[in-house]
């Protein structure tokens, strides 16, 4: 099966997919039901060869680029020509993505296997070993720059991609932004981490272009992890980062930027590829 990319990118349904309509009361009015959009969330099972390898929470939604970013950020492919085949098939629990790897790739996922079932969009939950958390990461090269006077203009294009996150107030965003403040590929999620996953399984078919990663919530130690797993040089996140994706940024060199807002911005590591004009 050849995998379309191109749906994601075109433009989004007056009803998008991923709320579902519920009758609701207002403070001041509960004796008056009112319909409200509400986000879904729904378990989405990755499985791979056969075997269930994850469980996450997620939107029901870009799930063959969620399911070609996970694999990737996760380290579990190489690139994208390491799946054969992707199917993705509703069942009365939730919805399973059947992932067909090369016979390379399950061999090494089958020697570091993990299962875990998460909350919404959780990377660590059911993890079996600690040691599995800080897994190595590559060390990133330096090969642009990024004006930060242009991120305003990033930031006013990131609510474009956030279709379900307008009408029901309930997803992260995560973009791609060039150094010219131009949004060219974005997702949007119930879960931080799914929505980072989409994002980074887009660009892997997108034609190879500098530019930087621009969330909509804090910047955790995966989000940089993953992140760097995909080459990503530089993080923008709207919200701040913790301590210990700072550790991470530092060590494997990307430029990872907090509190990303109009007129305001927090680098943490590597500022040097950043322009202050």
């Amino acid at each position: 099966m050849i995998i379309d990319m191109s749906k994601f990118l075109s433009p989004a349904p007056a009803t998008p997919p991923g709320a579902k309509q519920y009758d609701v009361h207002q403070r001041g009015s509960l004796g008056q039901a009112a319909p409200d959009w509400i986000a879904e969330e729904v378990p989405i099972a990755l499985v791979y060869n056969g075997i269930s390898h994850v469980v996450m929470m997620a939107s029901p939604k870009e799930l063959e680029a969620f399911a070609l970013g996970f694999s990737l950020s996760e380290g579990i492919i190489e690139k994208p020509a390491d799946i054969f085949g992707m199917d993705v098939i509703p069942s009365c629990n939730g919805i399973e993505v059947h992932i067909e790897l090369s016979s390379r790739q399950f061999m090494s996922l089958k020697a570091r296997r993990r299962a875990m079932a998460g909350r919404t969009g959780c990377g660590v939950c059911g993890v079996e070993q600690l040691d599995e958390i800080a897994k190595p990461v590559p060390q990133l090269p330096f090969t642009q720059t990024w004006p930060l006077h242009r991120l305003d203009q990033a930031l006013s294009q990131l609510k474009s991609v956030q279709p379900v996150g307008q009408i029901t107030g309930c997803t992260h965003a995560a973009a791609w932004i060039t150094a010219e403040g131009e949004l060219t590929l974005g997702c949007e999620d119930v879960g931080r981490h799914v929505a980072l996953d989409k994002l980074l399984g887009l660009r892997a078919y997108a034609e190879p272009s500098p530019g930087a990663v621009l969330v909509s919530s804090r910047a955790s130690y995966e989000m940089v992890q993953k992140s760097a797993m995909c080459g990503v040089e530089i993080l923008f996140a709207v919200s701040a980062a913790t301590a210990l994706a700072i550790d991470v940024a530092e060590k494997c060199r990307l430029t990872l930027v907090g509190f990303s807002k109009p007129g305001r911005a927090t680098v943490y590591t590597h500022p040097e590829r950043l322009l202050d004009r």
